[in-house]
């Protein structure tokens, strides 16, 4: 939809949202009616959705990610499938990790991809059969909950529990995708990331349609290499706030802090003021996964800023280690009930 959300979306509903509430309206209708449509394309395998309820991120590809381990585990073949967003891949394509580019396929995939098979598709369908045909018997969707054009049997919600859904207005009023009442009734689990109130009515309203709520948390991998250093922290992602504050939690000092559009590919003025920075005051480059693959699809200095900057990765925990092997238990028992005609 955009790459970068305006401030009032995440902010008390005011005025510049009164006045396309018009445009919500009808853009939920549409949401609302493409939802319940009944003529899905059914697949093979079982197939777990993660979505989220608004535009930009909340956390879907770490959930994707403990998931696809949680499949491994289980002695499962998963695929991961995703529109690719950001990349130029118009027709489904396996992600190739070692002549693919963030450019081509896009960031979210190279990340999953070396995890696990990963197809990129602007059609989900298409994208699914090319997954069966690699060998997957079980496909994680990263995104697509609203299109409706694939059959599920499990729809995770992610939420970040600061933000939550923001004014809570439907698109282009608010972030909202469609309206949160609906795409509750479509899931059939909320996974809520992280500590705050922002997520309360999203849970309030799964608890009332007893949909399972799941907590979890981002967790850090090795940040003691980075503790006690000043950094000029970097990130083009949905939520830069987000990415700020888990370094702080982990101890790292943030002298600097740029934050750009979800997805952005660094211009040669912003790297070039990147490198100049960290150099002229003396500070650690540090940035997001999503964003170092980003930049390894360029060129010249946007290799030299890749080379240069510490990437703090992160992965997904749950209050409830059980969780992950429970999701992936339900899919398979939904598939079952789903092949069998139950």
């Amino acid at each position: 939809m955009v790459s970068e959300a305006p401030p009032f979306w995440w902010e008390a509903r005011g005025l510049q949202s009164a006045l396309l509430a018009p445009f919500s309206w009808v853009y939920g209708r549409v949401a609302r009616r493409i939802m319940d449509k009944r003529v899905r394309k059914a697949v093979p395998v079982p197939v777990i959705c993660i979505g989220n309820f608004t535009v930009g991120g909340s956390g879907k590809t770490p959930t994707a990610l403990a998931l696809g381990a949680a499949a491994i585990a289980h002695g499962y073949k998963p695929g991961f499938l995703s529109r690719g967003y950001g990349g130029g891949v118009r027709h489904a394509k396996v992600v190739d990790v070692a002549h693919d580019t963030a450019r081509l396929v896009g960031d979210e995939p190279m990340l999953l991809a070396a995890t696990a098979l990963t197809v990129v598709s602007a059609n989900r369908i298409e994208g699914a059969e090319l997954l069966v045909r690699e060998g997957a018997d079980l496909i994680l969707m990263d995104d697509g909950f609203q299109s409706a054009r694939l059959v599920f049997d499990q729809a995770l919600l992610v939420v970040d529990a600061r933000r939550g859904v923001g004014n809570g207005c439907v698109f282009p009023a608010g972030p909202v995708r469609a309206p949160v009442i609906d795409q509750v009734r479509h899931s059939d689990g909320l996974v809520v990331i992280g500590e705050g109130g922002g997520a309360d009515p999203m849970i309030r309203l799964a608890a009332r349609a007893a949909k399972p709520i799941h907590l979890a948390r981002v967790v850090p991998r090795e940040p003691a290499r980075l503790r006690d250093r000043n950094c000029l922290a970097f990130a083009a992602i949905g939520d830069p706030e987000k990415f700020f504050a888990t370094l702080e939690e982990a101890g790292i000092r943030l002298a600097q802090r740029r934050s750009y559009p979800d997805h952005h590919h660094f211009t040669g003025d912003e790297i070039e003021d990147l490198l100049t920075q960290a150099e002229l005051y003396g500070l650690d480059l540090v940035t997001t996964s999503k964003d170092h693959v980003r930049l390894l699809s360029g060129h010249g200095r946007a290799l030299e800023l890749a080379e240069k900057s510490a990437v703090l990765d992160i992965e997904l925990a749950f209050d409830s280690p059980d969780v992950p092997g429970a999701i992936i238990d339900a899919a398979i028992a939904a598939f079952k009930r789903r092949q069998s005609g139950a």
